[in-house]
C-alpha cells in the first residue's frame, strides 16, 4: 500500500489522517472521531506511522454520499424509425 496525503486510517480507537507526507517524515493528525474534526497534529518517520497502521484499515467514504446524480437534461427528442423493411 502506498501512502499517500490525505489518507484516513482507522485503528482500534482512532482516526489518523495524513496531513503532510515527505520523504522520510510523515504528519498526520489524529482524531477520536471524524465529523468532529477536532484532534492533535504528530510528526513521525515513515518506519514509524508505518509501525502505527500496521493492524489499522484503510477508511473509504461510503459508497453512497460518493454518487452524486447527474441533472436529467432532454436535449434531443427521440425519433421513432416507423418504416417497416420487407425481406
Amino acid at each position: 500500500m502506498k501512502l499517500l496525503q490525505g489518507q484516513v486510517w482507522k485503528t482500534a480507537d482512532q482516526y489518523l489522517r495524513i496531513t503532510e507526507l515527505e520523504r522520510l517524515s510523515v504528519k498526520y493528525k489524529a482524531m477520536k472521531d471524524l465529523e468532529a474534526r477536532t484532534g492533535t497534529h504528530h510528526q513521525v518517520t515513515k518506519k514509524d506511522f508505518c509501525r502505527l497502521i500496521k493492524s489499522a484499515t484503510l477508511y473509504t467514504k461510503p459508497a453512497d454520499s460518493e454518487i452524486t446524480p447527474e441533472p436529467e437534461t432532454a436535449t434531443e427528442t427521440p425519433t421513432i424509425d416507423t418504416s417497416t423493411s420487407e425481406t
